[in-house]
């Protein structure tokens, strides 16, 4: 039996996500956990013909708490969206109406509550934090699990993978058409905003064959796509379907190492809670950073090491590094 949680359900991540986890005939339980709506999309969704029974719980009556119950896997999309003008960074701190129940009245409030009832209820859960910005809340997500005592860092996850995903579809569309966006894989490393992402293309197999000022226009497209997509919504969100996507191919690649495959994927996490990661964040300065990430039944198995990348790509390191460094900081002062 394999339960999975989607906290912020009724977004627009969380929405197209839940629909994506109860198509896919993976689970045999999907709980919903949001401040309005989820009774009614669990019902929707219990509509479709595939085996996982879905449930929508609400913050009164403990709802969060029996979402959260027996959960193998649980996934934060909650919080808000960028609006035009707004970083991920901006995120952390902007000020919503509170969810019923609840004290948090910003992402990085709503992750420190979250996490409060995750420790208490279901800490061996593997978790992935999609709420932005992820550079900071993935620090305050594991802050709370440390104070609980439960704190086990190859369980815990910022995903990244949409960085990834972006870097082979913008490469392909840049090398024209009938380019399959899946025959490359680039590994994407650093963190989850603007200039913190670095999508090593010395590094892709096979090769992209691009000019140096085309690849320059990709990588800063990597880097800077959620912009793209806020602008051209004019207000009404970011990205969302592609997020759900990208989420969804991490958390199957969890299920997959859980089933005993050899799978890897890039994530953000607590460097030296990993193995082979303790070195990766002595020799860059930071306990907090995405790389490939080896994964089997008991999560995070082995970080893997950066390699070799260009002369380039060493000066957007030393970039993303010191954008990183002031992330990671935001998010430890709040939670100090």
């Amino acid at each position: 039996m394999i339960k999975i949680a989607l906290l912020g359900a009724a977004g627009q991540i969380g929405t197209p996500l839940s629909l994506l986890c109860k198509a896919s005939d993976l689970f045999d339980e999907i709980s919903l956990y949001d401040v309005v709506h989820v009774p009614g999309i669990a019902t929707d969704l219990n509509h479709i013909d595939t085996r996982a029974r879905v449930s929508g719980h609400l913050p009164e009556d403990s709802g969060l708490k029996k979402a959260l119950s027996g959960a193998d896997f649980v996934v934060v999309t909650a919080g808000i969206a960028r609006k035009p003008g707004m970083t991920r960074d901006d995120l952390f701190r902007v000020k919503i109406r509170p969810p019923p129940n609840s004290r948090s009245a910003t992402n990085a409030g709503i992750i420190r509550d979250i996490f409060t009832e995750i420790a208490a209820t279901c800490p061996q859960a593997m978790c992935c934090v999609v709420t932005n910005p992820v550079n900071s809340t993935l620090p305050v997500a594991t802050e709370v699990l440390k104070k609980a005592g439960v704190f086990s860092p190859t369980h815990i996850f910022g995903v990244t993978t949409l960085d990834v995903v972006r870097a082979s579809t913008f490469a392909a569309h840049a090398l024209g058409d009938n380019v399959d966006p899946k025959d490359f894989k680039i590994p994407v490393i650093g963190g989850h905003s603007g200039a913190t992402i670095l999508p090593l293309y010395s590094q892709a197999q096979p090769p992209v064959d691009l000019d140096d000022e085309t690849l320059a226009t990709v990588i800063n497209r990597v880097q800077f796509g959620g912009d793209e997509i806020v602008k051209s919504k004019q207000g009404a969100g970011s990205a969302t379907t592609c997020m759900a996507y990208a989420g969804f191919r991490f958390v199957k690649a969890l299920l997959a190492g859980k089933r005993g495959e050899s799978i890897t994927e890039e994530a953000f996490v607590y460097l030296p809670g990993i193995p082979g990661g303790k070195d990766i964040a002595a020799d860059l300065g930071v306990d907090y950073f995405a790389v490939k990430i080896q994964l089997g039944k008991a999560g995070a198995t082995k970080a893997l090491p950066i390699g070799k990348i260009s002369e380039h790509e060493t000066k957007l390191l030393e970039v993303a590094l010191k954008d990183l460094k002031a992330n990671i900081a935001t998010g430890l002062s709040f939670m100090a």
